[in-house]
């Protein structure tokens, strides 16, 4: 059955406002499966890691199991390739010092205009710090997408690593990840996948993939503030850890340095658990296709959640694309043909006439309709388009909580700005 709307917003405590949250790129609303597992950790289970009393025990059980929850949301092929941590920003820099090690002189690495800047300047800082030269693969103007051709070139100098993103969190475009994994694997470079913006929007399989690397934040999927990473077992066992000298070279908590945030993985347990929910009530209709791809238990009804989320999210970007091209005066940016809406998730950035963006999401603020403005940390995008020393774009992203009327009142109030 298609999503009830009623039902899924129910499950979100903080959509009982006269608020409409298209904010969701920099962060979605919480779930309550994910805010129920953060307060009973506290309350039940509060302790640090290993200890030989109950409360130690309980912790290590829920995070424990919040590996497991984590390989299944990936498809990974084993809880210890998941690697919790703050965020994916912090993860990366983590990361990007343990491959670095490995690093010569002569080698080279990829990034793109496209991305984050989270997964590019990880990556270029530790080029500069072992003499590695670093080549920038550019986008298309006009719809968003990556040059394609550029990317072949840059990967036939069989670069070391390449760092790239499932899907631009400012333009919305989603990139063929896949056919760019087999190209890089064809020239022996690893890569490097940030699925941040990707991973509220669809199923991701790092099997299928085959990526060597991929990392996203829970709470760009109605999660808490947790950074989760997946690695292939082989690299990360290989991979030397910066570390204190107590911590376990046993895969995960190689990586895992410190205290984590025991609560916070406690909550990304909780919004897996609200996908599987999502997926046993909705995703009914998809059941039989993700069968016979060996999705079985969890991993299956996971599969199907995302499906169906992916699938009225398609609607949304319908709708909000409509919505926006017929706005006097919006100038919107990346993929516009209805045709290739399975190209982009549900984001969108636009300019409304000579406005300064920040003034238009103060204004439809003023209203209750919540949207970014700037840059989006997405520093290289504003700059390409020659929009950074304007004040960058207005950013607006749909998720499954959002409803065509809330579209519909997004549009309303654009028309009375843009008319003044």
């Amino acid at each position: 059955m298609p999503l009830d709307l009623s039902i899924i917003r129910s499950q979100f405590p903080a959509l009982n406002r006269p608020a409409i949250f298209f904010d969701n790129p920099g962060g979605t609303q919480i779930a309550k499966p994910a805010l129920d597992r953060v307060a009973r950790y506290l309350v039940e289970s509060n302790a640090n890691h290993e200890g030989a009393f109950a409360t130690s025990i309980a912790s290590d059980a829920v995070l424990d199991e919040a590996h497991r929850a984590m390989a299944d949301f990936y498809n990974a092929a084993s809880p210890e390739e998941i690697i919790f941590g703050n965020n994916m920003t912090t993860i990366t820099l983590q990361i990007s010092r343990s491959l670095a090690r490995e690093w010569k002189e002569d080698d080279e690495i990829v990034v793109t205009r496209l991305d984050h800047d989270a997964n590019v300047t990880p990556w270029v800082l530790a080029a500069q710090d072992r003499g590695v030269t670093v080549n920038w693969v550019d986008f298309d103007m006009e719809d968003g997408t990556l040059h394609l051709d550029d990317l072949q070139k840059a990967l036939e100098r069989k670069p070391r690593f390449l760092a790239v993103g499932y899907a631009s969190n400012s333009l919305g475009t989603i990139n063929p990840v896949k056919k760019i994994i087999d190209l890089a694997h064809a020239f022996g470079t690893l890569v490097y996948i940030d699925a941040v913006q990707y991973a509220p929007h669809g199923p991701i399989d790092v099997q299928k993939l085959d990526c060597d690397f991929l990392v996203s934040s829970a709470y760009k999927f109605f999660g808490t503030h947790s950074g989760i990473l997946y690695g292939k077992r082989t690299l990360l066992e290989k991979l030397f850890a910066y570390k204190v000298r107590p911590a376990t070279n046993q895969l995960p908590g190689k990586f895992e340095t410190g205290t984590q945030n025991h609560e916070g993985i406690a909550g990304v347990l909780g919004a897996i658990e609200y996908f599987e929910w999502v997926g046993r009530q909705f995703g009914g209709e998809f059941a039989s296709n993700l069968a016979e791809e060996n999705y079985s238990g969890r991993r299956l009804e996971l599969k199907k959640g995302m499906t169906a989320i992916h699938a009225y999210e398609y609607e949304l970007s319908r709708a909000l694309l409509a919505a926006l091209e017929s706005i006097p005066g919006l100038r919107l940016y990346g993929l516009t043909d209805v045709r290739r809406l399975d190209e982009r998730v549900a984001t969108f950035s636009f300019r409304l006439n000579d406005l300064h963006p920040r003034r238009v999401a103060e204004e439809l603020a003023q209203t209750g309709i919540y949207v970014w403005d700037g840059n989006y940390y997405a520093l290289n995008v504003s700059e390409r388009l020659g929009v950074e020393g304007q004040g960058g774009m207005v950013r607006v992203g749909a998720t499954h909580y959002n409803t065509l009327e809330e579209v519909a009142r997004l549009k309303e109030a654009l028309i009375k700005i843009a008319s003044g």
